[in-house]
């Protein structure tokens, strides 16, 4: 699972920077915002700002924070650690490179949502795709495994386009949340649970 989420990470992420680098294809990323603005519809101006609320900071901790209590109060510890560096880190990462690449957001006409920082990468397609990831691979050996991921996928993909039908992220900026967000999990959970340096670790001290 975590090889496989890293591949589809990396995947995204390189779409992601033809789209944004290349000429030819840099043009997508205007259309596709002009594209979707031309056909709103009420129901989905709806779901796209409850996607907002639910895709934000508040909704992240309070969920992060969830996760934590549950795993401290069957004392897995392990993944109580790679739940917090998850979602840190994902947060720092999303927010060092707004302010580094520092991309000017769509034209403000677009905009049915209240956008902060910079455009790329998209934050809510970053949080999205790192909470899925994490959640897929804790879960990864439960029984109901199969519609676990299949939710979590869905959660993912339906934050970024909503986030690009809400015309303040373009195209790139989602691919690249996404891309970042499976890389980070996946990496970290490899590099925990993986790796035999850090199970001895945890053996001794936990």
């Amino acid at each position: 699972m975590p090889y496989l989420l890293l591949c589809i990470g990396c995947f995204f992420l390189v779409l992601s920077g033809v789209g944004l680098f290349y000429p030819t294809t840099s043009t997508l990323d205007p259309l596709s915002i002009q594209a979707l603005f031309e056909h709103r519809s009420t129901t989905l101006n709806h779901a796209a700002i409850v996607l907002s609320l639910l895709g934000g900071m508040p909704f992240l901790f309070f969920f992060t924070a969830f996760l934590c209590v549950y795993q401290t109060w069957i004392q897995n510890y392990k993944s109580l650690i790679f739940i917090t560096l998850s979602i840190s880190g994902s947060i720092t990462i999303g927010w060092l490179l707004k302010w580094s690449v520092d991309r000017a957001r769509p034209l403000e006409i677009y905009h049915l949502v209240q956008p902060y920082g910079a455009s790329f990468p998209s934050g809510h397609s970053l949080y999205a795709a790192t909470l899925a990831s994490l959640v897929m691979l804790l879960l990864q050996q439960h029984r109901y495994r199969t519609p676990v991921i299949l939710v979590s996928t869905l959660w993912f993909i339906m934050m970024g386009l909503s986030r690009i039908y809400a015309g303040v992220h373009y195209p790139t900026d989602v691919l690249a949340g996404w891309g970042i967000g499976l890389i980070w999990t996946s990496l970290l959970w490899l590099w925990l649970y993986q790796s035999n340096f850090n199970n001895n670790f945890f053996r001794s001290k936990i």
